[in-house]
């Protein structure tokens, strides 16, 4: 995933104009940073990583209205050593949300990244190959939710053999979730990466401190389909995961009832097991008389019959679900149903193992709220 990495860019989003007095409940590092800071366009205060790690050199980027948490780096040259750690004071059994930010900016006068594992909690978490954001000016972040299972929590990054240069890191971000978030996860056996989060029908991308747990949902459209606005309000407290309200803001639609296909995430997915969540709210005034009924299809496989959407609000989730490829949602109304199907946001997450468990056969689809 990635993000802009210029000033212009951040600030047409409405989510980072903010008080600097408001902050998510967690660590925001800045790497390769002496000083501690807020930024500006955000609020958000960033503290150096010196402390929670002892290896690696500071340096930084030379660039004009560069974002300020990418201005600076740590990097590690050292070819000894396996891998190099950053370590986070943890409360045992509480689960995080832990998002580590890349970009390159030549600080070692290459013209390409390195490439690197990244390793979360003794368990390896994903290669770091930041090439293709980077050649495009973007920046790339990379996210995962565990559970922290003794007092620390570490985050690693370390060589492999694509590794030709110093791996390096700009940013970390450690945000605690409530015990409720993702609860049909088992947290003891696996880990929960992040594939997509997004706000269908949106503009721009919700985050802090509309989420006050700092995740990201980015915004998806699709040319085939109308975008509609809710005409009022909404309470999301009682949702397990605790989506914003402003997921549910906008949805995406058809004109007339007929069938609604999505194909999301837009890219193709790695054969394994997901946790599949997907938000849904009739967009209508509530004292409308007219239902608005329709199943929800994955990949031609039905995920959940006849599920009527009101204007509370409703999360449709599956835990461990099978995908592979591209992936394909069809929404398909109800006979008896003159309302088109929409859908307002959706999640989804890679089931990672921990210390080399296998995966689950469940398919198992639930219905929250």
């Amino acid at each position: 995933m990635y993000v802009s990495i210029f000033l212009p860019w951040l600030l047409t989003i409405p989510f980072l104009v903010h008080s600097s007095h408001q902050q998510p409940k967690g660590l925001l590092i800045n790497c390769g940073s002496d000083v501690k800071q807020t930024v500006p366009e955000t609020g958000l205060t960033y503290i150096p990583d010196d402390g929670f790690t002892f290896s690696g050199n500071k340096t930084s980027l030379d660039a004009k209205d560069l974002f300020p948490i990418l201005s600076t780096l740590r990097y590690f040259p050292d070819k000894v050593a396996r891998k190099y750690c950053y370590t986070f004071q943890a409360i045992k059994g509480s689960k995080y949300l832990v998002r580590t930010i890349y970009y390159y900016g030549g600080f070692d006068g290459g013209k390409e990244p390195p490439v690197f594992d990244q390793i979360v909690g003794g368990t390896k978490w994903s290669v770091v190959n930041t090439t293709e954001d980077y050649a495009n000016g973007l920046s790339s972040y990379y996210e995962i939710i565990l559970v922290a299972h003794v007092k620390t929590l570490s985050v690693c990054i370390a060589r492999n053999n694509q590794t030709v240069s110093s791996p390096f890191i700009s940013a970390i971000e450690v945000i605690s979730l409530d015990d409720s978030m993702y609860n049909s996860t088992d947290f003891g056996a696996y880990a929960l990466v992040t594939v997509a989060r997004s706000s269908f029908g949106n503009e721009d991308t919700i985050s802090f401190p509309e989420d006050p747990y700092y995740r990201l949902w980015q915004p998806f459209k699709d040319d085939s389909t109308d975008v509609v606005s809710s005409q009022s309000s909404i309470t999301t407290s009682e949702f397990w995961n605790k989506p914003p309200a402003e997921a549910f803001a906008t949805a995406i639609t058809m004109s007339t009832t007929k069938k609604l296909d999505v194909q999301w995430p837009p890219g193709l997915l790695p054969s394994t097991r997901y946790h599949v969540s997907l938000y849904f709210r009739d967009d209508r005034n509530s004292k409308t008389n007219t239902w608005r009924v329709f199943s929800i299809m994955v990949n031609g496989k039905t995920f959940y019959s006849n599920l009527n959407v009101t204007t509370d609000g409703v999360t449709v989730y599956a835990p461990n679900w099978p995908l592979s490829g591209q992936t394909l949602i069809s929404l398909i109304p109800d006979t008896k149903s003159s309302i088109a199907p929409l859908i307002n946001a959706g999640e989804i997450y890679q089931l990672m193992p921990l210390g080399g468990r296998t995966l689950p056969q469940d398919g198992t689809v639930f219905f929250d709220h």
